[in-house]
């Protein structure tokens, strides 16, 4: 009975996992202001990243800006670099009214930091998404010479990655965290979690080998990616 318990507390905050994600949306620029816009309409989360595309005709078209959607309709434009190409040119272009806006940008690719292996199960089963495994990003904290998430490193990952949300598990709760924006953007309670985890993370490798000369090798999951604030 109390197997059954645990299992159905773990189960409802997982049904509730279409509202947990926020849509993906697509709007435009209404209006500029140095470095604020308004929308034509609304997104369906504060805090959420989103970019901005112009059109130049010829069916050629452009990333010029990325942002981070206020609320109310408005956002505010931030300086973030994606993958650069050499051998592409710079994108220098203002951002002007009727560009196109698409909120949520890249968010069905989510990177899931769990606490052991059965919750990271039961979380990627539930949803249709499209999961970046934990060892890909615990392989580049070791080539990062990282032991531990941090926001800096989890918007390096993404950026090469191209993930547009990371999804955490903390004690009694979840949060989408989105790494352009470095805000959370939703969060809900779940239960059933193991009272320890794998640290850092959930991977399948023993260990992330980090800094030359680090020696601690040891922590606990639940204050380790607290921290990730």
């Amino acid at each position: 009975m109390r197997k059954f318990i645990s299992a159905f507390m773990l189960f409802l905050p997982l049904a509730m996992q279409a509202d947990f994600f926020p849509e993906t949306t697509e709007s435009s620029v209404g209006a500029v202001s140095q470095n604020k816009i308004t929308l034509t309409k609304s997104l369906s989360a504060k805090g959420m990243s989103g970019i901005i595309v112009h059109n130049y005709g010829s069916d050629l078209k452009a990333i010029t800006s990325y942002f981070v959607y206020d609320g109310g309709g408005g956002g505010t434009l931030i300086a973030y670099e994606p993958i650069m190409h050499e051998s592409l040119p710079a994108i220098k272009s203002k951002v002007s009214p009727h560009d196109k806006v698409i909120g949520g940008y890249l968010y069905r690719n989510v990177l899931l930091l769990a606490p052991d292996a059965q919750t990271y199960t039961k979380i990627t089963s539930a949803s249709a998404k499209n999961w970046i495994h934990p060892d890909l990003y615990a392989m580049f904290l070791s080539k990062e010479k990282e032991q531990y998430p941090t926001k800096d490193n989890l918007a390096k990952f993404a950026s090469e990655y191209q993930v547009g949300l990371i999804y955490i598990v903390k004690r009694g709760k979840a949060e989408l965290y989105d790494p352009v924006s470095k805000r959370t953007i939703s969060q809900m309670p779940m239960g059933a979690l193991p009272a320890k985890g794998q640290f850092p993370f959930y991977m399948r490798l023993d260990k992330i080998e980090g800094g030359w000369f680090s020696k601690d090798t040891k922590g606990e999951y639940y204050q380790s990616i607290g921290a990730i604030q």
